[in-house]
């Protein structure tokens, strides 16, 4: 009895993901909501071990476009190497970070650099956001990349609603220490009124 009351009452402190149309749209939910708010439990582009491996970590980019059929791997190298592979085309550049900062430049080749900041990372999720587009109403660039061995068979929405899981997953943490919390002002209460 007891549990379905603690489950009742974490039940009720969960948040549904909301139904949006795009990718951006659940990036903005996710990373810049005051409710949800995930870059909380980000790591730094200093980790580089994070996403740098020897060898190489492929990141799968993440489209929601209705014609991105092709399959675009990232590969963030020791030694600034960049890898840019799509369908199996390898394309070589650079990449570095900018001291004290958590942005990085990617130099594509030919002239052409870009440079990001980050948005999310963890062991699963790399997320970068084109710098700039600050402007009311001008919608950021996100580069948003997932650890192809987690999330190579995954739709768009799919690698959303894991990514949500990652704030339901230390949401549940905090509401089960806040439960924790009020039975155990409650049994002081109740100890002190008997006594």
């Amino acid at each position: 009895m007891e549990n379905n009351a603690v489950d009742r009452i974490t039940r009720s402190f969960e948040v549904a993901l909301p139904e949006m149309q795009t990718l951006h749209e659940y990036l903005a939910f996710l990373l810049f909501s005051p409710d949800t708010n995930i870059r909380q439990w980000s790591e730094d582009l200093s980790e580089t071990d994070f996403y740098v491996v020897e060898g190489g970590k492929p990141w799968l980019q993440i489209q929601d476009r209705d014609n991105a059929f092709e399959t675009v791997l990232h590969f963030f190298n020791p030694n600034g190497e960049y890898l840019l592979v799509v369908e199996g085309n390898v394309s070589r550049g650079k990449w570095r970070l900018l001291d004290n900062t958590n942005k990085m430049i990617i130099e594509q080749g030919q002239g052409r650099s870009e440079m990001y900041e980050l948005a999310f990372l963890s062991e699963t999720f790399f997320i970068l956001r084109k710098h700039g587009g600050y402007a009311v109403g001008k919608k950021p660039n996100f580069l948003v990349l997932g650890h192809e061995r987690v999330v190579a068979r995954l739709e768009w929405r799919d690698y959303v609603e894991l990514l949500f899981n990652t704030y339901r997953s230390q949401n549940k943490s905090f509401n089960n220490l806040l439960i924790f919390f009020v039975v155990l002002v409650v049994i002081v209460l109740l100890l002190s009124v008997f006594r």
